[in-house]
């Protein structure tokens, strides 16, 4: 049986001012929140035990977490306990065994299958694999991962254990196996206090290769980008929700319109994202439109 954990109880601070309004989670990416791609591609794997841990707006998980249509667990923190600190807490909500772990605020096609075929591949070859990360290749030297040829972490940060044969990106989605959930702290970092630690301890950890593209939600550059990508993974230049309500003299280019939006005035709105329920006037570029306002994005 796989468990699976989002880990969604950060404060949301790089994509405030959106933030302010709704759980980065919850923010909506195309014609569903973040959180929703991530469990479609979770329960797709076969998932059948999937934890979402809450902070910051914990409410409003809570509500989405009700009309899903399959069962939410949640782990509510008081206070933030840190990737780590949160997995720990919700050891008894995951049951036993290896735990898929992704981040709520990356979205990305990934191979859940794949990666998970890694882990066992790795854990059956490695003395011990105590977990397995999702990293997109780089050169040499670049990027918070390095990996050697033979497929396993040996620099992560700045922290090296012997020549790297390439660098990476650690993408925030890995299998963290059995053994070391059991020494995982109350409080702490997975990266900094435990999988850093456990490298230099001489623990191995096996990577899996994305070459596909992934993004950060977590910046507003990063979560326009997505918006963007989305419309094109479905081959459309704009999207419109079915009670949407677009004015006769307002053209959409490359634009996301949520449900019971309305656009108004005349010309075009290029490159933006009009939340659900939003109000807003055209001419609009690059811009993030919410029921509060007008959010511009650099490019």
């Amino acid at each position: 049986m796989l468990s699976a954990m989002v880990l969604a109880a950060g404060l949301g601070t790089r994509l405030k001012p959106l933030t302010e309004q709704r759980a980065k989670a919850l923010v909506p990416v195309g014609d569903r929140p973040i959180l929703s791609h991530v469990l479609d591609h979770l329960w797709a794997a076969g998932a059948s035990r999937v934890v979402v841990n809450t902070h910051y707006r914990a409410r409003e998980v809570e509500s989405y977490a009700v009309v899903q249509r399959r069962e939410l667990l949640l782990s509510h923190e008081p206070v933030l306990l840190g990737t780590a600190g949160g997995v720990s807490q919700a050891q008894d909500l995951l049951g036993t065994g290896d735990v898929l772990l992704w981040n709520a605020d990356i979205l990305a096609e990934v191979d859940v299958p794949a990666l998970l075929a890694g882990h066992a591949h790795a854990a059956r070859r490695l003395a011990p694999a105590r977990a397995t990360l999702l990293v997109q290749p780089l050169a040499k030297g670049l990027g918070s991962v390095g990996c050697s040829a033979r497929g396993t972490v040996v620099r992560l940060r700045r922290e090296s254990v012997e020549e790297e044969a390439h660098g990476g990106e650690f993408l925030g989605i890995h299998v963290i196996g059995a053994s070391l959930r059991r020494t995982l702290p109350a409080r702490g970092c997975l990266v900094g206090d435990v999988y850093i630690p456990a490298l230099k301890g001489g623990a191995m950890l096996g990577v899996v290769l994305h070459e596909g593209a992934f993004f950060d939600v977590g910046t507003l550059q990063g979560y326009a980008r997505a918006n963007r990508a989305w419309l094109a993974a479905r081959s459309v230049s704009s999207w419109t929700g079915s009670s949407a309500r677009i004015g006769p003299d307002v053209v959409l280019e490359g634009t996301v319109v949520g449900e019971g939006a309305e656009l108004r005035g005349a010309g075009n709105v290029a490159r933006s994202v009009i939340w659900p329920g939003a109000i807003a006037t055209a001419p609009i570029a690059d811009a993030i439109v919410t029921p509060e306002g007008t959010v511009p994005v650099s490019s």
